[in-house]
């Protein structure tokens, strides 16, 4: 899976998932009170509904995050993920989601971003089993799969 100089990375992570009113002002309400307390989101996805959406996200710092949350009084939970940091080129997601259908490993969801000038994107996967997903791309990349 290497295919230049600094090499692609994989990872198992945690995410965060917290739940917010549909109101105007909760997203930078959220943000904003993590910023102050020098939490960087790496990445970050919303997801609205009628009443309520939910924040997907991972953090620098987890577990400064899930207290800054509890004290604050949010609602979330939080899930292990796939944290991958793939080429900003085409074909990048395309590739590992194919090595992980092969080998039998459902996507849930995923998402994902990055510059134009980015050399790397980063890639949240959420599976049912991230351990043993990371280990079928680990091997993928031992083995030299495309």
């Amino acid at each position: 899976m290497n295919t230049g100089e600094k090499s692609e990375s994989m990872t198992a992570g945690r995410q965060i998932s917290v739940f917010l009113e549909n109101e105007r002002g909760t997203l930078g309400n959220l943000t904003s009170m993590l910023g102050e307390k020098g939490i960087n989101i790496y990445a970050l996805t919303l997801t609205g509904g009628i009443d309520h959406g939910y924040v997907r996200m991972v953090v620098d710092r987890h577990e400064d995050a899930l207290r800054v949350l509890g004290e604050a009084g949010y609602l979330f939970f939080e899930r292990e993920v796939l944290l991958l940091e793939l080429f900003n080129q085409p074909d990048s997601l395309g590739r590992v989601s194919r090595i992980l259908a092969e080998r039998g490993v459902d996507i849930e969801y995923v998402y994902c971003a990055s510059g134009p000038s980015a050399e790397h994107g980063l890639v949240v996967v959420k599976v049912d089993d991230p351990r043993a997903a990371l280990r079928v791309l680990q091997g993928a990349e031992a083995g030299g799969d495309e």
